[in-house]
């Protein structure tokens, strides 16, 4: 360096090594059993009616093929990544994405809601891990060049999944049955569980982990999250803690958040380690992230409800219905991605948020004599389109 500045020239950066093929293919396939996972999310939401047809249950349980998966999956989520360093970031992939082919299997055979119920809980904890693994993954093996590409398109698969998933429920359970809802996993699963053993390699085992491994802060978690999951679900229903259930997964919850809590801040190795936290850009990014979240998983619930039980859709018809919702985020996600490159990112998120803020406000003036063309400014006789 010192000789090129004497002949007049600049330094010249390091070149960043090329990426293996073999690791981007592997990280290709992690993004597709990450899609799946949170696609499942949501595919049920528009065939919910033929479901509780289908298994003979009642109003107030049908929803439960949806609280099922998401209470195991909460739970998993934070978990992962000890299980990732124990096992290898290979081990477990494999081995989730083996198991949620099983469990996406054994729903499509479901003939009773409490197996349903079952048989959704194990899908969720196990896929579960694939989905934090692949951001884990993209900001490990790729060079900070390659970030502001990467980390777009991981955006658009995490969000675009759970907008799509009515469309794709209600298309397969009109063209065949809501049984496909749960038998698409299986060859895409099978193909990303034997993609996953044989080429992810970016990591090894750190088995010396599970000797420190902090059961009793797993007992918290587990308790904290889940018990939570449940009371935010049936205490709008039952009158909240006049409930005895309630009540008592209320307990549940708060006993299990300070035990997580006290174990996350005193053990050697906690499941989660909340030290991160301690970054004031990671802080405020997982606030916006939960607030996205909050917004976009909770009116993609929403509407598939509304469109069923008030305006008496089908599930083909609600599938059509939000179709409009994953159109326009596949279509801007790609210039989100470019304007990044160019734009400062406080200044995007602040759009972007404002945008988001109004599409939800004025989605809630929406009523049941609403319809399609009122939605775009044109008042109709009170029909739907």
């Amino acid at each position: 360096m010192a000789d090129a500045a004497v002949m007049g020239g600049a330094p010249t950066a390091p070149k960043e090594e090329a990426m293996p093929v073999r690791r981007v293919v592997a990280f290709f396939f992690m993004v597709v059993g990450m899609f799946m996972a949170i696609l499942d999310i949501q595919v049920v939401s528009s065939s919910l009616a033929e479901i509780q047809a289908g298994l003979s249950a009642g109003s107030d349980e049908i929803g439960w093929v949806q609280t099922a998966y998401l209470i195991a999956e909460v739970i998993m989520i934070p978990l992962s990544g000890m299980l990732a360093r124990i096992l290898s970031t290979r081990v477990l992939f494999a081995v989730a994405a083996a198991g949620f082919t099983a469990a996406s299997a054994l729903c499509a055979t479901a003939t009773n809601i409490d197996q349903m119920i079952v048989y959704r809980a194990l899908q969720g904890f196990i896929g579960g891990a694939m989905i934090p693994s692949v951001f884990a993954v993209a900001f490990t093996i790729f060079p900070p060049s390659q970030r502001a590409v990467v980390s777009p398109i991981i955006g658009l698969v995490a969000t675009l999944a759970p907008t799509i998933g009515p469309t794709v429920g209600g298309y397969l359970t009109s063209a065949l049955s809501w049984h496909w809802l749960f038998l698409i996993n299986v060859i895409p699963g099978i193909v990303v569980a034997i993609a996953a053993w044989m080429l992810i390699d970016f990591d090894k085992p750190e088995k010396g982990l599970f000797a420190s491994f902090d059961w009793w802060g797993l007992l918290g978690l587990a308790g904290f999250l889940g018990a939570m999951e449940y009371v935010l679900e049936e205490g709008p229903t039952n009158d909240w803690l006049a409930d005895q259930s309630v009540m008592l997964c209320a307990i549940v919850m708060v006993a299990g958040g300070v035990l997580f809590f006290w174990r996350a801040f005193t053990a050697k190795s906690p499941i989660v380690d909340l030290s991160a936290f301690g970054n004031i850009n990671f802080t405020f990014g997982s606030l916006f992230s939960f607030v996205l979240g909050v917004g976009l998983y909770g009116l993609t619930y929403l509407y598939p409800v509304f469109l069923g039980r008030i305006r008496g859709y089908d599930s083909m018809m609600i599938g059509e219905t939000l179709f409009i919702s994953g159109l326009a985020m596949f279509l801007t996600a790609p210039v989100a991605g470019a304007l990044s490159a160019r734009l400062d990112l406080r200044y995007m998120l602040m759009v972007g948020f404002f945008i988001f803020a109004g599409g939800t406000f004025m989605s809630s003036q929406i009523t049941a004599d609403w319809s399609f063309d009122q939605c775009c400014g044109r008042r109709s006789s009170g029909a739907w389109a």
